[in-house]
């Protein structure tokens, strides 16, 4: 037995240390670059200074975007369950003869890179695209859905369903049809025996969703830098700017450290908010 425990630390020790290296060693080499003092032309000073933090601290600008980033994620996971739960209900209920088919399907679009999909979102949303042609057809004067928020947050809800879909069918394991019919056959309407059984049962999954495509979300670059034009400002393309464009080290690292703590609130939200379902259940 205390053969077995001295190695032990010897297995885990490969795990800890790939950790330290790769998570832990770059995150704090992150921490420490945004105290030092940016210089013209991406230089560095040797001294540290709270100067970029009391920046950030002092600045309206970027506290509007952390806050617009927050709010637009959230509703991205909102309207991203809202559009991928019924469709992953209807694929966990159907005939298992189509039920692989219908998965590979509905994860198929991550074969395809996001750049491609925001690309062809930029011409269907475009002012000759297919979406407002489609709505002019029917008598709607569309505005426009492109280079503002409206076409990131359709652009972001399309590329980030299949991530919510995958989770959520995996929720969907805890279903038990008996349950269902005991309730319906003790009188309860369909309403209630949604309410009462099926979404506590797949409250795990969509908490699980809701995680991923928040922090997918709020860490995306690609799609809102294209499909906003540059005129939606978020947290990940100021990051992009300050570190690419104004080559100001210390502030993207300052940006970064602040996205890694939303990163960190919210899954200890999740993980509180799991604890909750898990005892709700039991």
């Amino acid at each position: 037995m205390s053969g077995r425990s001295g190695l032990l630390p010897l297995l885990v020790l490969p795990a800890v240390a790939v950790n330290l290296l790769v998570f832990l060693w770059p995150i704090l080499n992150l921490a420490g670059l945004s105290f030092r003092e940016g210089l013209p032309g991406g230089g560095l000073g040797t001294e540290f200074t709270l100067a970029t933090w009391q920046e950030l601290a002092a600045d309206e600008f970027f506290r509007e975007i952390l806050l617009r980033s927050i709010v637009m994620s959230l509703s991205i996971t909102l309207l991203a369950l809202l559009a991928a739960y019924p469709l992953a209900f209807f694929v966990h209920r159907s005939d298992p003869r189509w039920r692989s088919i219908l998965v590979v399907a509905c994860i198929s679009p991550l074969l395809i890179s996001a750049v491609v999909r925001t690309y062809g979102w930029l011409v269907i949303l475009g002012d000759r695209g297919f979406a407002p042609a489609i709505l002019r057809g029917i008598g709607i004067e569309p505005g426009r859905l492109v280079f503002n928020m409206t076409g990131v947050v359709i652009g972001l809800v399309e590329i980030l369903m299949p991530y919510m879909i995958l989770c959520l069918l995996a929720g969907f394991g805890r279903l038990n049809h008996t349950l269902e019919e005991a309730a319906a056959s003790l009188g309860a309407p369909p309403f209630t025996v949604f309410r009462r059984i099926v979404l506590p049962l797949t409250l795990p999954g969509i908490l699980l969703g809701c995680l991923l495509t928040f922090v997918l979300t709020i860490s995306s670059f690609i799609t809102p830098k294209l499909l906003g034009g540059g005129r939606v400002l978020l947290l990940a393309t100021e990051i992009y700017d300050q570190a690419i464009v104004t080559l100001n080290w210390p502030l993207a690292a300052a940006l970064s450290v602040i996205a890694l703590g939303v990163f960190g609130l919210a899954i200890f939200v999740y993980g509180r908010i799991a604890r909750a379902a898990e005892r709700a259940i039991a």
